[in-house]
């Protein structure tokens, strides 16, 4: 799992690393087909994003067939 800052002031954290893997998909590959750039999705997906628009969000699990809790989660710490 990706790691959780608690300085962020949040506890989200974001799973596109291991659903690329699962699908052998690159982050280029997600990055085209969902229409953002490479260093948007990589400050995502390094759990360094302040926000994600809803369409995004859409875009990526309909590309990577999941739902949204499959990319994000909540940190128990």
């Amino acid at each position: 799992m990706s790691p959780v800052d608690p300085e962020e002031g949040h506890r989200i954290g974001v799973r596109l690393d291991e659903l690329l893997e699962e699908r052998g998909m690159t982050l280029t590959e997600l990055a085209d087909r969902v229409g953002v750039t490479i260093v948007n999705l990589s400050i995502l997906k390094n759990g360094r994003a302040k926000a994600v628009r809803f369409s995004t969000l859409t875009a990526i699990c309909d590309a990577l067939g999941c739902d949204v809790g499959d990319v994000l989660y909540l940190s128990e710490g």
